[in-house]
């Protein structure tokens, strides 16, 4: 029994340094514990900010980069759906492209109508409520918007310099004297297969001639602004070069851009295309990186 109480009373004094906070040899006393590191930020104090990033960088993609157009014209089937009652076509229009090099015979293009253009193949009904009028303009930013009734799409025939004319024999356009082969026409049915005859016109230069894939439905070079020189397209009104379809989904692909004046038939020309998702997937490494450099910012502070 008193060894008992002997052996409890010696180790009172040293329970004691502990409760006193007097340092021990282990090292782990109250004083040396680091302090726990402050909670990050919860995921939905930060989905704002990811929202506003991907929103801005969508907006600079598409206003440098590629962006989304409606097709609502039917003057491109069967390459491009665009019809009244149908699933029109959303696709992917490089910017880039033509920012280093010029548009090709095959090219499929997306562009400004030039002022003779007067006859529209579709038109933008604008809301008379300015709040409805914001939200749509706001949605043609990001792609999901009617496009401008002056855009247009159309397929590069010749470039400037290039003589073109309608027909020979065997109802094909002529470039140069020759013929060219066009695996892409579609024959709608009731409008006939034999194309509209016009007369040669020399391209100017810095100019294009367009042609819709749908021959016989097409509001194009032939008769925008009465045809002949009219009906040319300066490369400057091009605005990208269309390289996919992204909508619907059951028609994702790429667009063949096969040139007509090549009489070997190849496959379809390398094609790329800018995801659509880009504005989204780097909106995350875009907020990680400004995370990072406050982070050094605030570090290099509070050391001064």
């Amino acid at each position: 029994m008193a060894d008992v109480m002997r052996s409890g009373s010696a180790e009172e004094p040293h329970e004691a340094e502990h409760h006193s906070g007097a340092p021990d040899d282990s090292g782990e006393g109250p004083r040396s514990r680091k302090p726990k590191n402050k909670k990050k930020g919860s995921f939905w104090r930060e989905l704002p900010i990811l929202i506003v990033t991907a929103l801005v960088l969508t907006v600079l993609i598409q206003a440098f980069i590629a962006r989304v157009y409606v097709i609502p014209s039917q003057s491109m089937e069967q390459t491009l759906h665009g019809c009244t009652g149908c699933n029109n076509d959303r696709v992917l229009v490089d910017k880039l492209t033509y920012r280093f090099s010029d548009p090709k015979p095959g090219d499929v293009v997306v562009f400004r109508g030039p002022q003779p253009w007067v006859q529209n193949e579709f038109r933008t009904e604008e809301p008379s409520n300015p709040v409805a009028g914001f939200f749509q303009g706001a949605a043609s930013l990001l792609g999901f918007g009617a496009p401008d009734e002056k855009d247009f799409v159309k397929r590069v025939i010749a470039v400037g310099g290039q003589k073109v004319e309608c027909c020979d024999a065997q109802n094909r356009v002529l470039v140069d004297g020759k013929p060219l082969n066009e695996p892409y026409l579609y024959w709608e049915p009731g409008r006939g297969v034999g194309q509209e005859e016009f007369k040669e016109v020399t391209v100017p230069p810095g100019h294009l001639w367009v042609m819709g894939d749908n021959r016989n439905d097409s509001a194009d070079s032939r008769v925008q602004g009465g045809g002949g020189l009219n009906g040319a397209v300066p490369v400057d009104n091009v605005i990208g070069k269309a390289q996919f379809i992204v909508l619907p989904p059951t028609r994702w692909q790429g667009i063949a851009d096969p040139d007509p004046q090549t009489t070997a038939l190849g496959a379809p020309a390398w094609q790329t295309g800018v995801p659509v998702g880009f504005g989204v997937a780097a909106a995350f490494p875009t907020v990680w990186l400004g995370r990072r450099l406050v982070g050094v910012v605030s570090k290099g502070r509070a050391s001064e």
